[in-house]
């Protein structure tokens, strides 16, 4: 069975009206990003940062999969499919999809401010200060600040390596370490970029560009490649 590795960024999540971290009218633009995504904020002032992801959770929660995370949930029965995401919602979850490695954290789940393993659901949508650990230590929201390692980087690196295909969705792949991604994958395979701004890659061999939104191409590129495997199989 072909191995599919999907690597989604935000644009996937922004039809299903979660705003991006770069919309003009997005969330984020009430904060610096010093002021919200950084250790040192947590240190500086940690109820604004409590306070700005509680509300960027009530916005994950009131927001609905779309086409594209159906489509997502759709291939993993006909493929062996490993979603990366660089979202930190949980709309593929929803949706169905099995398999996804958040990069950036998850902002449904919160951690301890020291333990980083002692993980735990966020109940009510809400992390409140003096909200603690079994440890005794605050809880954070469990997403990966400015400065802070990635570290589910290494385990993408291999997942990549080892695609017959690879699908690039809604990214435009200028974030690193992630943006990185794209290069690990084995010259044989095939790789589709999904995104109305998608941008041709030298470098990168047997890749097909599709200028559309996630709800558009994502559905329209499962369908063929199930069509693909259906026909096969008949030869």
């Amino acid at each position: 069975m072909k191995k599919i590795v999907v690597f989604t960024g935000a644009g996937i999540s922004a039809e299903s009206g979660i705003k991006t971290f770069r919309d003009a009218d997005g969330l984020w633009e009430e904060y610096k990003i010093s002021e919200v995504a950084t250790p040192e904020a947590w240190y500086k002032n940690p109820a604004m940062v409590q306070d700005f992801y509680n509300k960027r959770r009530k916005q994950v929660m009131e927001a609905l999969p779309n086409k594209a995370h159906y489509a997502l949930a759709e291939l993993e029965k006909h493929f062996d499919v490993q979603i990366i995401t660089q979202n930190i919602d949980d709309l593929h979850e929803r949706a169905g999809s099995k398999n996804v490695l958040h990069l950036h954290g998850e902002i449904m789940k919160a951690r301890s401010s020291t333990y980083e393993k002692l993980i735990y659901p966020v109940k009510n949508g809400i992390i409140s200060m003096g909200d603690k650990c079994e440890k005794g230590f605050q809880l954070r929201p469990h997403v990966v600040w400015f400065g802070e390692e990635v570290p589910n980087m290494e385990i993408a690196y291999k997942m990549v390596s080892k695609a017959d295909i690879f699908i690039i969705i809604g990214t435009s792949l200028s974030v690193y370490p992630a943006a990185g991604l794209i290069y690990y994958t084995p010259k044989k395979s095939k790789v589709y970029l999904i995104d109305p701004q998608g941008k041709n890659i030298d470098t990168i061999e047997n890749l097909e560009i599709i200028k559309e939104k996630a709800g558009t191409g994502v559905p329209a590129l499962v369908e063929h490649l199930i069509n693909s495997k259906k026909t096969t199989s008949r030869l």
